[in-house]
């Protein structure tokens, strides 16, 4: 079939802040109220993503960031980031709570499994089969890692999502409720979905 776009390992310089733009579009109701949607939050993860754990769809001629996952790896992820970087964006005070409630999102890294840092599609490009090869390129990545699973948690608010992951091999393993953390957070649910990979 043809397309109008590729599938790449990474992203150029020149589209950082299209991969954060997008990002935090995508993630704007789980990490919005915590980064700030006033223009700060894209800001800092712009300034924290680390291309080499990125997997994305781009236009043929390489100008526009069309989806893009993230994986995370003993090594680092998409989305980094430490309390310094925190507090240089926010200061003192407003990185040091903000480090707190993310730090209540961070999944541990298990042996034998690429964990995924995100994925998204701009509403421009939906309907292209782009998030099902953005899903199939993670898992040709882990094979190449030699890592034998893909895990991912999806929340219950993103049901569409969770429907495509189910269509791609995932099957649940998991539920975790945030609790009295809801408000803060968006989501009431995020379901661990894991799949597993061949070489």
């Amino acid at each position: 079939m043809d397309t109008d776009w590729r599938i790449i390992r990474g992203f150029p310089e020149h589209l950082c802040q299209q991969a954060a733009a997008l990002y935090f579009e995508a993630f704007a109701g789980k990490i919005g109220g915590i980064l700030g949607r006033d223009g700060r939050g894209e800001s800092f993860v712009a300034s924290v993503m680390n291309p080499g754990f990125a997997i994305c769809a781009v236009s043929d001629d390489g100008a526009s960031l069309l989806g893009i996952a993230g994986f995370k790896t003993a090594e680092g992820s998409l989305v980094g980031g430490s309390l310094a970087d925190m507090t240089a964006a926010y200061g003192w005070f407003g990185g040091l709570w903000r480090g707190l409630l993310l730090s209540a999102l961070e999944r541990d890294l298990t042996d034998g499994q690429l964990l995924m840092d995100g994925i998204a599609v701009a509403a421009q490009a939906r309907g292209k089969g782009i998030g099902a090869a953005l899903l199939d390129a993670v898992c040709k990545e882990a094979a190449r890692r030699s890592v034998g699973h893909v895990r991912l948690d999806v929340i219950d608010t993103n049901p569409r999502a969770k429907a495509l992951y189910l269509r791609k091999g995932f099957v649940a393993e998991a539920v975790e409720r945030t609790g009295i953390m809801r408000p803060v957070f968006g989501f009431s649910s995020a379901t661990r979905m894991v799949r597993a990979v061949s070489p």
